[in-house]
C-alpha cells in the first residue's frame, strides 16, 4: 500500500475520515430526534466540505509550481463557496407550517458541519473537535435551558367566531404579535350552530407571557371588525 500512498496522501485519508466522523456524531443526533436531515446528510455534508478545503490545499500544487511566476492563489475562495452554497441545503430543511416554523436548528447544523469538515480539512483538529462537543453539548443539553424560559409563558387556546366571509386572521394574528403572543397552531371550521353560514370559528394555540393584561387583549380583538365572540381557555402546566 506504501508504494501507492505518500505522506500527503495519507493526511488527506485521515482529514475526510476525521471529518466524516466528526460530522456524523452530529448527525446521529438529528437522526436520533427524527429531523428531516440526519446522519447520513450531517456525514456527507462534513465530508464534502473537507473534501473541497482537501482539494484547495492539495490539489493545485503541481499547476502553480509549473506557473508560480503568473499564479496568485488563495485557498480559502474555494472554502468560502462551502460556507455560502451549503445555506441553500439547509434551507431545504426549514418547514413552514402555518404560522410555525420548524427545521431551523437542524439547517443551522448542516451548516455547522460544513465548516467543521473545512476545519477538518485545513488540518485544524483542535478546532473542529471543539467545535463538535459544543454543538453537541448544544443539541443534547440545551433543550432544558429552553423548557427553564420557556416557564415564563403559559399555552392558551383561543377560540374566535368572526363572519363567515370576513378576512381578519392577518389583523387577529398581527395583534396577538404586538402583545407578544406566540401563535403555535391555527385551525379553522365551521359554526355548526343555527347561523352555521354566517360564521367561521378560528382556534388558536398560544403562548401568552405571564405580564400579560389579558383584558386589554380581549378588548384590542373585539375592535377588529369582523370578529364576533371570543374565549380565551387557560391550558393546564
Amino acid at each position: 500500500m506504501d508504494m501507492w500512498l505518500d505522506q500527503e496522501s495519507y493526511t488527506i485519508i485521515i482529514r475526510i475520515l476525521a471529518a466524516g466522523f466528526l460530522a456524523g456524531l452530529i448527525g446521529i443526533e438529528r437522526e436520533y430526534k427524527r429531523h428531516p436531515a440526519g446522519f447520513r446528510t450531517h456525514l456527507l455534508v462534513g465530508t464534502g466540505a473537507c473534501l473541497v478545503m482537501v482539494m484547495a490545499l492539495f490539489g493545485f500544487q503541481s499547476y502553480m509550481e509549473a506557473n508560480e511566476d503568473i499564479v496568485r492563489y488563495d485557498p480559502s475562495r474555494l472554502a468560502s463557496y462551502v460556507v455560502s452554497g451549503v445555506g441553500f441545503l439547509g434551507a431545504g430543511t426549514i418547514i413552514v407550517q402555518g404560522v410555525s416554523v420548524k427545521g431551523l436548528t437542524t439547517a443551522a447544523s448542516i451548516w455547522v458541519v460544513a465548516a467543521i469538515g473545512l476545519a477538518a480539512g485545513a488540518g485544524m483538529y483542535f478546532a473542529a473537535i471543539f467545535t463538535t462537543v459544543v454543538v453537541l453539548l448544544s443539541l443534547f443539553f440545551l433543550n432544558n435551558v429552553d423548557r427553564f424560559f420557556r416557564t415564563s409563558v403559559r399555552p392558551e387556546k383561543m377560540e374566535i367566531t368572526v363572519y363567515k366571509n370576513s378576512m381578519v386572521l392577518s389583523k387577529i394574528i398581527s395583534t396577538l404579535e404586538e402583545n407578544q403572543v406566540v401563535i403555535k397552531k391555527v385551525k379553522g371550521s365551521t359554526d355548526e350552530g343555527e347561523n352555521k353560514d354566517h360564521k367561521f370559528i378560528y382556534d388558536i394555540h398560544v403562548q401568552a407571557p405571564k405580564g400579560l393584561e389579558r383584558s386589554q387583549l380581549y378588548e384590542k380583538l373585539l375592535l377588529i371588525k369582523g370578529i364576533l365572540e371570543i374565549e380565551m381557555e387557560m391550558s393546564e402546566e
